[in-house]
């Protein structure tokens, strides 16, 4: 959430070739696309703050985020940036934002597992990141999605203007899906982009109704932890196919309203 970006970072290059260019890479700028736009119409972007990144298809080394300056209801596939990990912009015009760079990088560099990476600030999810106790607990099946999946990051530390602070969260993060980041927001990590968003998707929806049952001021009832494991290991077994069929779902609504995504 700053204005200066990372000072590491390079002039676009622009460079064009194999590792970077590829239908594989093209479908990933697509959907990582889609998944802005659509988490823009769903209330989640904070002007032009927060940031999805992905590993480049076949390069473990680089990863495609969004450029500074750019809300999310302004992103298209060829928009995207790709960097590595020193801060050299390989392709497209501009600069991640700072703290975009600082965390992702040290997140996709020390987590390889997480693929994709999405932070927001998204209201509900992050309310739950400002008051005490756990966050989720475990009262609505939605929620059940995350058992077992979550951790709470309790350190907040300001603004993520190093590489330490990233390196800090990643430290943090071990193997949870979704980390809350005390007094922040959320951190969302998955095997692919459309695991990715739909965890961050139902993640959101999981907090909004928690928050309303919260809002009645009547003493809400946890599901049993047995029944809640099992249920979990439930959704679990669809969830990647599930998550596929989200994705498409997603791109087909914005060829409807919002076409200029995918250009």
């Amino acid at each position: 959430m700053v204005s200066s970006t990372p000072p590491e970072i390079a002039a676009p290059a622009l460079l064009r070739n194999s590792r970077i260019d590829g239908p594989l890479v093209e479908q990933a700028r697509v959907d990582l696309a889609a998944c802005f736009r659509m988490a823009a119409r769903l209330g989640m972007q904070e002007g032009i703050c927060n940031h999805f990144s992905v590993l480049v298809p076949g390069c473990d080394d680089l990863f495609m985020v969004n450029r500074y300056g750019y809300a999310f209801n302004e992103i298209t596939a060829s928009n995207l940036l790709i960097c590595d990990f020193n801060g050299n912009v390989l392709a497209g015009d501009g600069e991640p934002e700072a703290t975009a760079f600082h965390i992702h990088a040290q997140v996709h560099k020390r987590r390889p597992r997480a693929r994709a990476a999405f932070h927001t600030h998204m209201p509900n999810a992050t309310a739950l990141c400002m008051i005490e106790g756990d966050p989720l607990v475990w009262a609505g099946q939605t929620a059940l999605k995350f058992y077992g999946r979550t951790i709470v990051d309790e350190r907040y530390n300001g603004l993520a203007l190093d590489e330490s602070e990233g390196k800090r969260i990643a430290a943090a993060m071990g193997e949870a899906d979704v980390v809350f980041l005390k007094n922040h927001g959320v951190m969302v990590v998955g095997p692919t982009i459309a695991e990715a968003w739909d965890d961050l998707y139902y993640l959101e929806r999981a907090a909004e109704v928690q928050l309303k049952a919260m809002s009645s001021g009547r003493k809400l009832v946890p599901v049993a932890p047995d029944v809640a494991l099992n249920t979990y290991e439930q959704m679990r077994r669809s969830d990647p196919e599930d998550a596929h069929f989200h994705l498409e779902s997603v791109k087909r609504t914005l060829s409807r309203l919002e076409p200029d995504f995918a250009g």
